[in-house]
């Protein structure tokens, strides 16, 4: 049986981030990818330039067409900029039964610009932290979910997590990637405790598209049916290495992206 993951997000016109890392990163850990493309950008390594939102009816009719048709092991679920969007990919997970989705509550871009709109917040925590096995936020996400400030450490990280938990998420995984130190270190928390996942911390600018690329791995492990928390250390190996490599590429002029084919060339 081919393992199927889909990916329900923004298109990044840079290449880096959005559908296009998710359907890198399925293709580079075996998995076949299929897409619901949720917005259009214009977007380079050096920020947003325009956002152009897909009517919420085709993204529904997008939905249909892939799960009607395709055995999808695992969603992923990124960029949803609107109160409808929200509501239209909710009731599509519903429709078709989908069980092993990840959501990556994707709010503010590598380059600072903004992607959700501040009102579809309470739509997002009321429709899809509930839907979702695990909830993917950096530091700065997490703080803007739950109204609270950034965390500052492991201790903050873990309580956020729980509170995030409070409100419905089974699993969340507590990216510190935005914090300091030599080390990068994530936390899963579950309902049962706390899983520590750390990596050396690497000195890169090109980390653009390193939220997208980790979330659609994971969803590649559970499409491949890995237990979560096997997915989740699977997918922080690749994205680390990803990041390492990423300095062998030579793209734009900003922030570059993770280098999602780094075991073959």
């Amino acid at each position: 049986m081919t393992a199927i993951a889909v990916t329900i997000a923004g298109s990044d016109s840079g290449g880096g981030a959005g559908i296009q890392a998710d359907l890198k990163t399925f293709s580079a850990l075996g998995v076949y990818g299929a897409s619901v493309i949720t917005a259009l950008t214009a977007q380079n390594t050096l920020g947003v330039q325009a956002i152009h939102d897909v009517p919420a009816a085709f993204i529904a009719a997008q939905m249909d067409s892939v799960f009607s048709d395709l055995a999808v092991g695992a969603a992923k679920i990124g960029m949803l900029s609107q109160v409808p969007v929200i509501e239209a990919v909710a009731a599509g997970l519903d429709r078709h039964g989908v069980k092993a989705v990840v959501l990556d509550p994707v709010m503010v871009a590598t380059s600072g610009d903004r992607l959700l709109n501040p009102d579809a917040i309470s739509a997002l925590k009321r429709l899809l932290l509930p839907r979702a096995v695990v909830v993917t936020p950096n530091l700065l996400e997490a703080a803007a979910l739950l109204d609270q400030p950034v965390a500052l450490g492991e201790e903050d990280m873990l309580a956020q997590g729980q509170r995030l938990i409070a409100l419905g998420a089974p699993a969340v995984l507590m990216k510190g990637g935005h914090g300091h130190g030599d080390t990068s270190v994530d936390l899963l928390v579950t309902r049962e405790g706390a899983v520590r996942l750390e990596a050396p911390r690497i000195a890169t600018r090109n980390t653009h598209g390193t939220g997208c690329t980790l979330s659609s791995a994971i969803a590649a492990g559970l499409a491949k049916g890995f237990p979560l928390g096997e997915a989740v250390s699977e997918a922080k190996d690749y994205v680390t290495k990803a990041i390492a490599a990423s300095d062998r590429l030579s793209i734009g002029s900003g922030h570059g992206p993770t280098h999602h084919f780094h075991a073959w060339w």
